[in-house]
């Protein structure tokens, strides 16, 4: 199965480690009196996107879950990961920082004005990722942005300001979604009945299904990356 390989799980650690890294240097950056950019982000995936795609975002995970490019598991494990990877950066962080600012999210606008924004800029961050790593495509090999869950929850619980944080998670998560199905339905259709897409949700692509039955291996290799590769 896939979650008994090796490439698997070190896919997933990657996730762990790329938000680990990405989180604690752009924190690093904050309380320096520094911003962050997505240079940071870019170094890291850079580094880890040949082990497990760098996703280093639930919103693009699931985007990409639901755009049949990964299988359940693999974003499940990704997710939580990514998760652990922010918090446990935001522990470090502030444990040589205590009381200085780790950049949590808080709403300056109502919640109904803050869960539009999250999710339309989740929205055109995930339908560009999507597109750009649809196999069908070959005019276009880069993009790279972040309306991030993850980085958002890591500051968040470690400081204590949970007060509508949902809608860091929900409206991002939506907005990866509604591109996944914007992108698959209208922009760019694609052939797929509901037994494939569940396939794909049980056991990875297709494609690749099928070239690791043909070679007698099983499918451990990472999800697409919306990195460049070198």
């Amino acid at each position: 199965m896939l979650v008994r390989t090796m490439l698997f799980w070190r896919a997933v650690a990657a996730e762990f480690v790329g938000m680990l890294l990405f989180i604690f240097a752009g924190l690093s950056t904050i309380v320096g009196g520094g911003q962050p950019g997505t240079a940071l982000e870019l170094k890291v995936s850079l580094s880890l996107g040949h082990v497990s795609g760098a996703h280093l975002n639930p919103a693009v995970t699931l985007g990409l879950m639901f755009s049949c490019q990964i299988s359940a598991v693999r974003c499940v494990c990704y997710i939580l990961a990514q998760m652990v990877g922010a918090v446990t950066a935001s522990v470090i962080v502030n444990s040589y920082k205590p009381g200085e600012a780790l950049g949590v999210n808080q709403l300056n606008v109502g919640v109904g004005a803050g869960f539009i924004i999250e999710f339309f800029a989740t929205l055109q961050l995930v339908l560009c990722v999507i597109a750009v790593t649809d196999q069908r495509r070959s005019d276009i090999s880069f993009t790279g942005c972040g309306i991030n869950p993850a980085r958002s929850f890591g500051p968040a619980l470690i400081q204590g300001k949970m007060k509508d944080h949902w809608v860091y998670w929900l409206a991002p998560l939506c907005g990866g979604m509604a591109a996944s199905l914007i992108y698959d339905f209208m922009i760019f259709p694609q052939a797929r009945n509901l037994r494939s897409r569940a396939s794909v949700l049980l056991n990875g692509p297709e494609d690749r299904n099928n070239l690791m039955e043909a070679s007698g291996e099983e499918d451990s290799r990472p999800g697409p990356s919306h990195w460049p590769k070198q």
